[in-house]
């Protein structure tokens, strides 16, 4: 029988700002080659505890270990094994898409020429051989996507934390990056994916983590998730577990303020 190899460890991690709790007690165990599906409303926590774990928010409560050793040792060598791809990322645009990843390459200690020459490989497979000499400033949203999800796969890292990674993307992209993540798990590496689009986490995740107002309400797979909550769609168990049970109604509230007069115009 092969033993697990716990990868990240969180017990009780507690942040606050000006008083106000964001994170309420939150203990997570995490394996090799999970995918965490890890969502939940605007507010929940999700950013607060991902930045917490990359070493960017250093003033909490708790304890957090990743690759067995605890990070508020202050030793920065573990983050060499982590890949982050943010919601909202400054990318240098007056760089070209090449120079901007042989510079993020660099940043983790590879050589230029060896992250030149896989880079260039990386951008042909996303389709983007023909504009990597490009400045960013050019670049769509979907083009930009691309280049941070391709930066934070340079390195080969062992934990990759994807906020909204397919913002952007068009549908055949989306595929690629969906069965990716799916052979990356597959070889051993664990990927937080944090989302609002309910069905692709869904489908993708092995483990799904709910937070709420600090505080994890769910933690399961899909099927534990619905034997909790009796509910049929990610999309609805979310929606009880949170308490947003009023999306139809104010959908036609909003529809009837839409309406109001136009018949008299």
């Amino acid at each position: 029988m092969e033993v697990s190899e716990k990868v990240l460890s969180i017990r009780n991690l507690t942040k606050s700002y000006g008083g106000h709790a964001v994170l309420n007690g939150v203990n997570l165990e995490v394996e090799r080659g999970q995918i965490i599906g890890y969502i939940g409303p605007n507010g929940a926590g999700k950013s607060t505890t991902v930045k917490i774990m990359l070493g960017m928010i250093q003033d909490y409560e708790g304890q957090v270990v990743i690759f067995g050793e605890d990070i508020a040792s202050g030793d920065p060598s573990y983050k060499k094994r982590i890949g982050y791809v943010p919601e909202q990322a400054e990318l240098y645009d007056n760089l070209t898409a090449l120079e901007y990843l042989a510079f993020t390459g660099e940043l983790y200690g590879l050589d230029r020429a060896f992250v030149e020459e896989k880079a260039q490989k990386l951008m042909v497979e996303f389709e983007l051989g023909d504009v990597m000499h490009s400045r960013l400033s050019s670049f769509s949203k979907g083009m930009r996507q691309k280049v941070l999800i391709i930066s934070s796969l340079l390195h080969n890292p062992d934990l990759l934390f994807f906020d909204e990674p397919l913002s952007g993307l068009d549908a055949n992209s989306m595929m690629v990056i969906r069965e990716m993540l799916a052979q990356l798990a597959a070889q051993g590496k664990t990927i937080f994916y944090s989302s609002h689009i309910m069905d692709v986490v869904e489908k993708i995740s092995n483990r799904i983590v709910l937070l709420v107002k600090g505080t994890v309400v769910a933690d399961g797979s899909f099927e534990e998730l619905q034997e909790m909550s009796e509910e049929g769609s990610l999309s609805d168990i979310f929606n009880q577990l949170t308490g947003f049970t009023d999306h139809a109604s104010r959908a036609e509230r909003f529809i009837s303020i839409v309406e109001d007069g136009t018949a008299d115009a």
